[in-house]
């Protein structure tokens, strides 16, 4: 069983401190990936790998790193990793790492695992760090799956690539176009808030 603090780091990753539709960071992946659920799948879990390993690396290497230097190691540091995934999936995912193009190399540059190493691993121990990293991971993940499934299936009329929908389905091109993920995450934001305005609502 969990135990409590991990309980809420991962409510505050997934929920009330979710890197996409809280903080408004990565939503540049809602652009690029969130057409096709398997794309948007192996984004996720390079994101939540980068972000985890990121997390635990930099708080235990954070009582000896110079506070002059800390972000250009910290840089270093998610570069490795993301280096790492990029790797792997140019060898055993080529067909996924060619559709994803450069959006696996700017991982990098992605808000949520600079923020999260600054804001949180430097201050704090290694296993919530990373703990921390895998919550921040998942909410992001979340986000563009629910927005992808949704793409894919009024734009493709699949899921995960197996059809779900009739074949005289029409499909939305609008959905296989690159705003219709803003449009989606912004549907998506909508949605959250007003769904959690009506359960926070105090009982009269």
């Amino acid at each position: 069983m969990a135990s409590p603090k991990a309980r809420i780091i991962f409510r505050k990753g997934v929920w009330e401190e979710n890197p996409v539709f809280r903080q408004i960071l990565g939503i540049c992946s809602a652009l690029a990936v969130t057409n096709l659920m398997t794309n948007t799948l192996i984004m996720g879990l390079g994101l939540i790998f980068v972000t985890a390993m990121s997390n635990a690396t930099v708080s235990a290497l954070r009582k000896v790193t110079p506070d002059r230097i800390r972000m250009m190691v910290q840089v270093l540091i998610i570069a490795s990793y993301v280096m790492m995934v990029d790797i792997f999936l140019q060898a055993y995912l080529p067909e996924i790492s060619k559709a994803l193009g450069p959006y696996v190399g700017l991982i990098i540059t992605n808000c949520i695992i600079m923020g999260r190493c600054e804001g949180y691993a430097r201050v704090n121990p290694v296993w919530p760090s990373f703990l921390d990293g895998i919550a921040s991971g998942t909410g992001y993940a979340l986000v563009l799956l629910t927005i992808a499934f949704v793409r894919e299936v009024l734009g493709f009329g699949s899921v995960f690539g197996v059809r779900v929908l009739p074949e005289g389905w029409i499909p939305w091109t609008i959905m296989v176009m690159a705003p219709a993920g803003f449009f989606m995450l912004a549907l998506f934001i909508w949605v959250a808030y007003t769904v959690e305005k009506r359960t926070t609502r105090p009982k009269s």
